[in-house]
């Protein structure tokens, strides 16, 4: 049963759903970069690391890991980011709940750095 709640940007099928979602994906990309800090620093991150992976002697696995958890550190913040728009969009109020969106969204991006190092640790000295 279709719900009488959805949104009414929704309903494009087929190939131009695809370059709706990627133009919608593009602008979201411009927009961590344009605004959160902490976004424009793990892309800087990935542009040294990432790199690096491939100038490494390490296993394709081990490559593929290296990669991944530079570009999880990027998907982290910028669900991160989404998390904290949307709670300030919603209040700019201080409140116990919004506190703990953001709290649980920073969180989240410290696990994602820790992997990013523990990998790079056991590929590069383990």
């Amino acid at each position: 049963m279709k719900s009488t709640q959805e949104s009414p940007f929704k309903g494009k099928t087929g190939v131009r759903r695809l370059i709706n979602a990627l133009g919608y994906s593009l602008d979201g990309m411009k927009a961590a970069f344009r605004h959160e800090d902490a976004f424009r620093q793990l892309v800087l991150l990935a542009i040294i690391l990432i790199p690096m992976a491939f100038l490494i002697h390490a296993e394709p696995l081990a490559r593929a890991m290296l990669v991944a958890s530079s570009l999880a550190t990027l998907i982290i913040e910028l669900l991160n980011s989404a998390i904290e728009a949307a709670v300030d969009h919603t209040s700019l109020e201080r409140h116990p709940l919004a506190k703990r969106a953001k709290d649980m969204g920073s969180a989240a991006q410290l696990l994602g750095l820790l992997n990013l190092a523990v990998v790079w640790a056991l590929v590069l000295f383990g």
